[in-house]
């Protein structure tokens, strides 16, 4: 209990420690809410406005040097996962040109990466079946308006997003008092990136959500924050890996 506690301590320095080398995210996401551009008229500097924050956590990320990012490779795959997220964002600025399957693309490679970051200990089965639960409800309301193409294609991305959300919960270890601050903001992340994303499928293909696009946006870039974020513990992760 002692030692659970003494954990969560040195992992909620951590996080405090690391609020400058975020301030560039919060500036940028700032901008993108304040100019508010049109998504009538997409144009690179609009592509440029919304992938800005997410540039930023590529910048909190190696801010903690390239020996660090060589050293732990779920550093290095949530920094990938940002990177593929960034592309996936460009191209869903061009969406209604077509574009949409190819940002689906690259933010299921990014859930890929972030399942692999967070890893396969605990596994938490229980928490496994309650995300796959909730998954499974939502593509069964998500399934009636869904046609050619995209009734596999969400299908399979609501099944890779489900995934990293249980790895993600299953980190946590609520019950075992086992929890740290950064197991949680994967977690908040986790859940918010699936709340983002659910938004966008029933805004998409079954009714217009009211001020969608603001709930989208901010779900999503705090979703990423927090999963950066998830990363300052990348060192103690892998050491526990390690000795299980």
């Amino acid at each position: 209990m002692l030692s659970s506690r003494k954990d969560r301590s040195t992992s909620w320095l951590k996080v405090k420690s690391e609020g400058p080398k975020l301030v560039p995210f919060f500036k940028s996401t700032c901008v993108y809410f304040v100019l508010w551009l049109p998504t009538s008229s997409p144009s690179w500097f609009s592509a440029l406005i919304k992938c800005l924050p997410i540039f930023c956590l590529w910048l909190f990320m190696l801010a903690h040097g390239f020996s660090f990012l060589g050293a732990h490779s779920s550093a290095r795959k949530i920094l990938a996962g940002l990177i593929f997220s960034s592309l996936g964002d460009a191209f869903l600025i061009w969406q209604e040109d077509g574009y949409f399957s190819h940002g689906l693309l690259m933010f299921a490679i990014s859930h890929i990466l972030y399942s692999s970051a967070f890893g396969m200990k605990p596994l938490n089965p229980l928490a496994g079946l309650v995300i796959g639960a909730i998954s499974a409800v939502s593509y069964a309301l998500l399934y009636p308006y869904l046609s050619g193409p995209f009734t596999y294609l969400v299908g399979v991305y609501i099944a890779l997003i489900g995934f990293m959300g249980w790895r993600a919960v299953a980190g946590l270890q609520l019950a075992n008092d086992l929890w740290t601050w950064t197991k949680m903001s994967a977690c908040l992340g986790a859940v918010l990136f699936m709340v983002s994303d659910l938004t966008i499928a029933v805004n998409k293909f079954c009714f217009p959500v009211p001020h969608s696009r603001a709930v989208i946006m901010a779900t999503y870039y705090a979703a990423q924050m927090l999963i950066a974020l998830s990363a300052v513990e990348c060192q103690d992760v892998e050491t526990a890996r390690k000795m299980a």
